[in-house]
C-alpha cells in the first residue's frame, strides 16, 4: 500500500462479522457487528425485554459489553499478525442516558495500539444521535492463544 498500512481483506471481515454474529454472548445480547475496518467497529443492539432491568431501562451490564465489544473490534485490525487476538486489561465507563426501546448504535474508535497494549474508546448513541454511554478500554495483545476453534479465517489482509 502507498501509506504502508495494508487493507483489510473483505472476505476476512464478512467471516469476522458472520462469527460475531452468531457467537453465543454478542447473540445472547442480539449485537451485530454492522461495519469493521482499520481503527473502527460499528455494532448495533435492537433493544427487546431481556435488555431491561426492573424500571424497564436498558441495564447498565448490557451498555458496558457493548462498550468492551465494539472497543475490541475497533482494535482488531490494528493488529496486523493474522492469528493474534486481545483482551480487555480494563473498561471504563460513564452512563448518560437511559434508554427504553429502539437501538442502541455502538461506535468504538482505536486511539492507539502498541507492541503489547492497546486503547480504544466508544459510545453508544440511540438511533437519534442521542448520547447513553461512552467508554473507553485498554487491551493486552495476546500473540499465542492457546484454544481450540473450530473456524478458521481468510488472510486478515490484502497484500
Amino acid at each position: 500500500m502507498a501509506n504502508g498500512m495494508k487493507k483489510p481483506n473483505p472476505k476476512h471481515i464478512k467471516s469476522i462479522r458472520n462469527i460475531i454474529n452468531s457467537s453465543p454472548y454478542p447473540a445472547l445480547l442480539s449485537m451485530k457487528l454492522m461495519d469493521i475496518g482499520r481503527g473502527f467497529a460499528v455494532i448495533e443492539i435492537d433493544i427487546e425485554k431481556k435488555h431491561t432491568q426492573l424500571l424497564g431501562a436498558v441495564h447498565g451490564g448490557v451498555l458496558a459489553s457493548l462498550i468492551d465489544t465494539v472497543a475490541f473490534w475497533a482494535v482488531y485490525y490494528g493488529i496486523e499478525k493474522q492469528n493474534t487476538w486481545l483482551t480487555s486489561v480494563d473498561l471504563k465507563l460513564n452512563y448518560l442516558a437511559p434508554m427504553i426501546s429502539g437501538k442502541l448504535i455502538a461506535k468504538g474508535r482505536q486511539i492507539k495500539v502498541g507492541r503489547k497494549l492497546c486503547y480504544a474508546e466508544a459510545e453508544v448513541k440511540s438511533e437519534n444521535d442521542k448520547m447513553i454511554a461512552h467508554g473507553s478500554s485498554t487491551l493486552m495483545i495476546m500473540p499465542k492463544l492457546d484454544i481450540t476453534t473450530d473456524f478458521s479465517f481468510p488472510p486478515k489482509f490484502i497484500e
